[in-house]
């Protein structure tokens, strides 16, 4: 097979990270306003066909046996690569000795002045000889296996061609085919259950103005965030292919993935504090009353803003200097590494926000003003 050189463009990757959660929420939304439909789906069809049609994946979601072809085929793609790796060791080691070979020869010829030793560079030739023939025949074995390795690349490249045009007409008839069996009694599921995070914090069902506003905001950057991780599953996914399948490991996708979690890791603490999903020490704070741990909540505000202010400044002023310097990564990629600083700051913010909060639902209690 052929290797891989694709590197991900900078403006591609920081696309996918803005739009691909708008385009998930959007179809999160449809889903919702239509319901769940009968039958395959084209996209999530096609879906199969792009990242995982070298198995067959996207027949065996169609529930088609005929998925069974690609198998094989893929499975001789990946073992002719094998094949490929020896090929290539071997023809780097007759090179070396073909090379050494000629060397010797070199030094057996007789200088001015000196005599041949006749016998010594017959025994050269003879061994250059081999070593050459064992090198054409190296070279001619890599030819064949490459050979074999395009043409099974073709064949599958054909197979999935072929069924990206058919893809349409295998859907409908399939959903033609589900939709004339006899459909499942409705199953009544029971409503929907929420762990949340330790159930102990006093104000998660006080309603304010402000703070729906606030929380609101962070409840929409957490879920902005969380699609990411779709992403993750995609690029791995190539890496992994890239990897195994030709042979062209990246460093892109690693990079590009850590500094990822990293962003979210940072916009998501918000919405993880608003849903009581931070560790906790328990020992006393369970034992309060619920005006008790607004109390408690108060006193220990103190110490929470101290951190996320400071992270705040601290986190501007790192991000500041990397804009300024237009930092980037020391990797071939080069990624521009403002964004990511940038997200320090931005993220302290929406903490800092979702702590401003939880305090005036903590005062409401201590005052009685929380009905």
């Amino acid at each position: 097979m052929p290797s891989l050189t694709f590197v991900l463009p900078h403006w591609l990757y920081w696309a996918a990270l803005l739009l691909f959660p708008v385009v998930a929420q959007y179809l999160v939304a449809r889903q919702k306003r239509t319901g769940v439909q009968i039958g395959p789906s084209l996209p999530i069809a096609y879906m199969f066909l792009i990242f995982s049609g070298f198995a067959g994946l996207h027949r065996f979601y169609l529930r088609s046996l005929l998925g069974v072809l690609f198998i094989p085929v893929f499975l001789g793609i990946i073992y002719t690569n094998g094949l490929l790796s020896d090929a290539r060791e071997d023809v780097s080691r007759t090179r070396s000795d073909w090379e050494s070979a000629e060397l010797v020869v070199k030094r057996a010829e007789p200088q001015p002045g000196q005599a041949a030793d006749a016998a010594a560079l017959a025994k050269a030739k003879a061994d250059l000889a081999v070593k050459a023939a064992d090198h054409d025949a190296a070279e001619a074995e890599l030819a064949q296996r490459h050979m074999i390795a395009r043409g099974l690349g073709i064949l599958l490249a054909a197979m999935l061609i072929g069924d990206a045009i058919l893809l349409p007409g295998l859907v409908r008839r399939r959903r033609e085919l589900e939709r004339n069996l006899p459909q499942p009694a409705e199953i009544v599921l029971p409503p929907d259950f929420h762990e949340i995070g330790v159930g102990q914090d006093p104000t998660r069902h006080l309603r304010n103005p402000l703070t729906d506003a606030i929380e609101w905001i962070n409840s929409r950057a957490g879920e902005f965030v969380a699609y990411w991780s779709v992403i993750a599953v995609f690029f791995y996914y190539y890496e992994v292919i890239a990897r195994y399948v030709f042979n062209s490991p990246t460093n892109w996708v690693h990079e590009s993935m850590f500094l990822m979690f990293g962003m979210q890791y940072m916009i998501s603490g918000a919405y993880a504090y608003r849903e009581d999903q931070h560790v906790r020490v328990d020992v006393l704070y369970t034992k309060f009353s619920t005006r008790g741990k607004a109390i408690a909540d108060i006193i220990s505000s103190v110490f929470f803003f101290l951190f996320t202010m400071t992270l705040l400044w601290t986190g501007w002023r790192f991000a500041s200097d990397a804009i300024q310097v237009g930092e980037h990564s020391f990797t071939e990629w080069g990624i521009q590494y403002w964004p990511v600083k940038l997200m320090i700051p931005v993220g302290a913010a929406l903490i800092a926000l979702q702590g401003l909060s939880k305090l005036i639902k903590d005062i409401l209690i201590v005052t009685g003003k929380e009905a």
